[in-house]
């Protein structure tokens, strides 16, 4: 087994109708997920709205989620600037959570060297496994290989990679060089089935709020050899996949109306995300109705 689970969901930050955290709202998520098929939870990346909270809010949540639940939390602890990682980090690790995850920094551009220099920083500030978060889409910059390695090898509790940099094939060759005790964590839904093919142990995703049980099941089909039955799974979750992001409703808008059309009441994105249109909430009652008529007849 993993070591934080195969199936954990970067959860969305719930905000009440003034815009404001809703802590109460966090628990009640928090367990819903950890009770409908997830093994653990990320929270503050960037499903969870990270880059517009305060340091404040943040600390909160992470409080908050991790007194709620019996999972692993991992905490987003990491920023674009290294001193404030490395402050989120310490805070994190005192308030118990299980990991820290830490992004690539975003816009600054830094070098390979900077990067490299950064995570280890953060790392040095933390005796938790510090999973590391290669996203170039968002943050600007691609984590090369070489500087994966060099942290896997090099650096006792640099213990994981969340992968959506979009190439499986690279992360084959991560995988296959970095010590075993390293584990690689798909962070791109549609990539879970052909990073699983090259040995990730699992997927930190997005549909996974609801779609926990159907990533379980992919699992186990893999785990047991029936590559026919995982893929049956994948394709089944392809509409939730298309569903979840695209440019004209960025993640996370899609996962907080998903949520507040299955009952459990998350909010609005705070700006500049902001309120979703019209149309998301169709497509919403469309992917879910298709999964629930899946379960029906599975059952």
């Amino acid at each position: 087994m993993a070591r934080f689970g195969q199936v954990i969901t970067a959860m969305v930050t719930p905000f009440d109708a003034a815009g404001r955290l809703d802590l109460d709202g966090a628990r009640r998520l928090a367990r819903w997920l950890q009770d409908n098929g997830n093994d653990g939870l990320v929270i503050a990346g960037t499903t969870g709205e990270a880059p517009v909270l305060t340091d404040d809010e943040r600390l909160s949540l992470f409080a908050a989620v991790i007194e709620a639940v019996t999972i692993p939390v991992i905490a987003g602890s990491g920023t674009n600037d290294t001193l404030h990682s490395i402050h989120m980090t310490k805070e994190a690790t005192k308030l118990g959570a299980a990991g820290v995850l830490v992004v690539a920094p975003y816009y600054n551009r830094p070098p390979q060297s900077g990067i490299d220099a950064h995570i280890r920083a953060v790392a040095g500030a933390t005796n938790l496994p510090v999973v590391v978060y290669d996203i170039p889409v968002r943050t600007g910059r691609k984590i090369a290989t070489s500087t994966l390695l060099g942290l896997a090898r090099e650096v006792p509790n640099v213990l994981a990679l969340k992968d959506a940099a979009g190439n499986p094939g690279e992360t084959a060759n991560v995988i296959a060089q970095a010590p075993s005790s390293f584990e690689v964590y798909s962070g791109d839904d549609g990539l879970t089935l052909p990073l699983l093919s090259v040995g990730a142990v699992g997927v930190i995703g997005v549909a996974t709020h609801w779609s926990a049980p159907e990533h379980q099941e992919m699992f186990r089909a893999w785990a047991s050899g029936d590559v026919a039955g995982a893929r049956a799974v994948n394709q089944a979750l392809l509409e939730s996949f298309s569903y979840e992001t695209g440019d004209d409703s960025p993640n996370p808008i899609p996962s907080k109306v998903m949520m507040n059309h299955l009952g459990v009441p998350v909010g609005q994105c705070r700006l500049p995300m902001g309120p979703p249109a019209d149309f998301v909430l169709e497509r919403a009652k469309k992917v879910w109705a298709n999964l629930e008529a899946r379960r029906n007849k599975a059952a």
